[in-house]
């Protein structure tokens, strides 16, 4: 098998097994009732903490996307060709629905049954459709932000905290957002609780905020504030300074 092709099968599982962690430990952090009491701050941080279980697990494998927004927003960064932004959504799509499968299996029947359904995201009933749109639009626009700027050339040295940088920005994230709108930034997080509920109501501002978010934040990121990073020469005079500066034994 050619070396390529064993790379595009293990960034595909990557996905698919980092998505489907993420949702099944994030949804299972969800999980509220009388016999397992739960409130927002520890919801908030174990997605975070999920996030940073995932990357760390598999960054290095395929950049951990595990979002087709991410995907989106990599693929106009120039990261990952149309083919493979392809193959990510779908390995994303079918890990999440995986995930939560395995929710049904393993939990309790009346944790998955609370309200429309575990996990379920839905605007709350005091803000408009477009206000929910307007926020998810706008938090999303704040990660793909962050990615671009993990991404930017100038910070490809200083990569050793990724994970802990995106679980606090998730956490953040969904801290300010959550009430109001479920902060899923994750069309993939959003559609496997709601095809395993059958529960499709506004689910639709779930797929279009993020994307188009994904979208116009990448292509604004990398038209204004990206730039190549150019190895400045080392001249002569320089190289003898250094060898100077190094103290023999």
């Amino acid at each position: 098998m050619k070396g390529s092709t064993l790379d595009k099968i293990c960034c595909f599982l990557a996905e698919l097994i980092g998505t489907g962690m993420l949702v099944f430990l994030g949804c299972m952090g969800c999980v509220k009732s009388d016999l397992f009491p739960n409130n927002h701050l520890q919801i908030i941080l174990n997605f975070g903490l999920a996030v940073m279980i995932c990357i760390q697990c598999f960054g290095c494998v395929s950049g951990a996307h595990l979002n087709p927004a991410v995907t989106v927003a990599a693929y106009i960064y120039e990261l990952v060709t149309l083919p493979m932004a392809f193959v990510y959504c779908v390995a994303q799509m079918l890990g999440a629905f995986i995930g939560y499968g395995l929710l049904k299996v393993l939990l309790p029947e009346d944790t998955l049954s609370a309200g429309v359904g575990l996990c379920v995201t839905l605007p709350h009933s005091s803000i408009s459709h477009a206000q929910a749109f307007g926020i998810e639009f706008v938090i999303t626009a704040i990660l793909v932000i962050v990615c671009c700027g993990v991404w930017d050339p100038r910070n490809s040295k200083f990569h050793d905290s990724v994970a802990i940088r995106f679980g606090l920005a998730i956490s953040c994230l969904a801290c300010a957002a959550g009430p109001f709108t479920g902060a899923s930034m994750n069309p993939a997080r959003s559609f496997a609780p709601a095809l395993w509920n059958a529960h499709f109501d506004s689910n639709w501002i779930y797929w279009l905020a993020p994307l188009s978010a994904a979208a116009v934040t990448a292509y604004a990121y990398k038209a204004v504030f990206r730039r190549e990073v150019v190895e400045a020469e080392i001249t002569s005079h320089e190289k003898l300074r250094q060898l100077e500066d190094v103290q023999l034994s």
